[in-house]
Parts: structure tokens; sequence; C-alpha cells
């Protein structure tokens, strides 16, 4: 008994106890931002359940902690597999909105669960052990096509079948990010840009709904459909000019207390940041979630192995494009395509995908090279 209680306080000393404390001022911080967007709406189950999943979240970033990710990614075929069964779930039981588009949900009862963002966990740890596994014949032609056509189909199927372009994107991102941090020769990122681009306006006429079409043209203007999907846009920007430097106070913001901001407790919590708490409350978000991505990157340089390092670098790729894509929507200079803000928005899959995630840069953190041997 004492051995195990030794070993207990030694797993939570070698834990990144930071990131945990910034991670959970963070959720803390979202959780009041939620309770003040959710006035009208009863905050009470809209925090119970923000609550209940931070803490399943923080169980689950011990857990993963916990576990060595040089062997977790060793069994990345598995966990390949079992990223495309959840995606492939949503083929009999996946559910959405008319508003959104997609179906990107698998609802029982009240409870809803997005298979996509579990789904980018297992995407990062499954790509990092397929590349860690070519070894010395990463930039070969067949391991190029290879690793490309691994990541695609899970990301093809997804966007076919949910429809939902917010985490398509994300996972696009993870998967650049990462071949480069691999080590990916420059040639090779220069011939998919350049195919990408010459496909472009195929994609734009062949691949893209109308409605996703509208979705990026309103980024350059609003007024071509401000009462569609010009108007989130218009209102969140609304929204955040009215707060000016200070805010207007929690519970005192005309757009999201009398309904005008839309999805105001999720993909436009940062609005509402910027509206009752000003540029300021906005300013604390970003340097919050700065100093998580900041920590990711730091621990993946000192990674002890190359799977590690990859996985850190698809978590920071993760956190990276999901921060910038909602705050770019929120000011209007992104497309308004559904991703939340990390730790700050409603909804219990993100909070437990990003726990999740900060739990495998623990794990590396744990294991990681003292500074003077890291890269």
């Amino acid at each position: 008994m004492s051995d195990f209680i030794k070993h207990l306080k030694n797993f939570f000393r070698q834990i990144d106890a930071k990131l945990l404390c910034v991670a959970l001022f963070a959720s803390a911080f979202g959780m009041i931002l939620i309770y003040s967007a959710t006035q009208s709406m009863g905050s009470g189950s809209f925090i119970k359940v923000q609550l209940i999943t931070t803490f399943l979240g923080i169980a689950l970033y011990l857990l993963i902690s916990w576990l060595d990710l040089d062997s977790v990614s060793s069994w990345w075929k598995y966990v390949y597999i079992l990223n495309l069964v959840l995606v492939l779930i949503l083929i009999p039981f996946g559910t959405g909105s008319e508003e959104t588009g997609n179906r990107a949900w698998i609802r029982f009862g009240s409870i809803g669960i997005q298979p996509a963002e579990l789904g980018k966990i297992l995407f990062i740890v499954a790509f990092a052990g397929q590349i860690n596994s070519l070894e010395d014949r990463l930039n070969s032609p067949l391991s190029i096509i290879g690793l490309a056509a691994s990541a695609l189909v899970p990301i093809a199927l997804l966007y076919v079948i949910s429809s939902d372009l917010g985490s398509v994107l994300v996972y696009l991102v993870i998967f650049v990010v990462m071949m480069f941090c691999a080590g990916i020769k420059l040639r090779w990122f220069a011939g998919a840009f350049a195919a990408l681009a010459a496909m472009s306006p195929l994609i734009w006429k062949f691949v893209l709904r109308p409605d996703q079409k509208m979705r990026v043209l309103v980024v350059f203007n609003p007024e071509l459909d401000p009462l569609g999907r010009g108007y989130h846009a218009i209102q969140s920007k609304i929204a955040i000019g009215s707060g000016q430097l200070f805010g207007r106070g929690l519970g005192e913001g005309t757009q999201t207390q009398l309904g005008y901001l839309p999805a105001k407790q999720t993909d436009f919590i940062f609005s509402v940041a910027g509206e009752e708490l000003g540029l300021l409350g906005c300013l604390v978000i970003i340097v919050l979630l700065s100093l998580i991505i900041a920590r990711a990157l730091n621990i993946s340089m000192r990674s002890s192995s190359f799977s590690s390092y990859l996985i850190c670098a698809g978590v920071s790729a993760m956190l990276i494009a999901q921060t910038i894509e909602n705050i770019g929507m929120c000011i209007g200079l992104m497309p308004v395509i559904g991703l939340t803000l990390p730790l700050f928005s409603y909804g219990g899959s993100s909070v437990l995908a990003v726990y999740m995630a900060l739990g495998l840069i623990s794990s590396a953190r744990m294991r990681a090279l003292p500074p003077r041997l890291s890269r």
C-alpha cells in the first residue's frame, strides 16, 4: 500500500500541473461567459453540463498523462480503424440541424456527442504512429502517397457523411502541420499546393454547397445575405465593437441578452466576451489560449521520442487552427463554419476532446528530455 501511495504521489508531481491550472482557469472563465450568455435560456442546465464534462475532462487528462505515448502510437492501425468507425457511425445515427446543414451529432435523448471531436485526438495519435513506422522511408513517393491517402480517407468521409466543414478544416491543418514537422521535403508541399490551386475552381463549383459558398462570400461582403449567412458575422461584429475597452458588464450586453447574437454560448462566446467584458476580456482569452499553445510547443521540442514530438505538434496545430478560425469568424475575417473556441465555448464533446489533447501533452512532458538535452 505504501508503494502505491508513493507511486501516486510521484505521478501527481510529474504531471504538467501548470498546463492543467491554465486550462482550469480558462474553463472557469468560459463558464462565467456561458452563464451570462444563457441567462434568458436557463443558465443552470448549461453550467451543469459544462461542469460535469470539465470534471470528466480532468479525469481523462490524468488518465492519458499516465499512458506511454510511444506504446499507444505503436497501435496506430487500431486507433485509425476506431476513428473510421466513429465517422461511419454517423451514417445511421448522425443528426444535425437545418441551420448548420450538417449531421455531425449522435444524440441520446438530450445528450449529444460529436464523434469528430474525439476523432481529432485519434487522428493525431494514429497519424503520428504511422509516420513513426516509416522511419527512413518517409520521403519516398510510396510513403507520401500512403500517408496522404490514409489521412484524407477519414477527412473525406467526414465531409461526405456529416458536411462538418469546420472539423474538416481542422483535420487538414493537423495533417499539414504534422507532415511538415515530420520532415517531409518542401517539394512535396509545393506540388500539393499547386495541385490544390489548380483544383480550387472545381472544388468551388462541384464540392461546396451553395450555402457553404455563401459563408465564404459574406466574409468579403456580409450585406450579400444580411438576414441569412451574413447575419452571424454582422451581429458578432456589432457585439464586439459595442464592448469597446471595458465592456458593458456581465449580463448587460444588448446583442447577447436580447437574442440578436446567434450561437452565443458556443461558436460566438468570444463575441459575448467582447461585448460584456470589452477588449480586456478578449485579451485575457487570447493570453490563456496562447499560454496553452506555447506550453504544447515547448514540450514538443523536448519530447523524448519522435512519436511524442509529432503528437504534441498535432495537438498544437489543432488548438491553433480552432482558436484562429473561431476568433476570425467572430471578428468577420473568417467564414462562419461552426467551430468552438477551445475550453471557452459550451459543448461537452469539445471540452472532453481538449482535455484529452492536453493529457497527451502532459504525458509527453512526464517523459520529456531535460532542457539541455532537447532539440
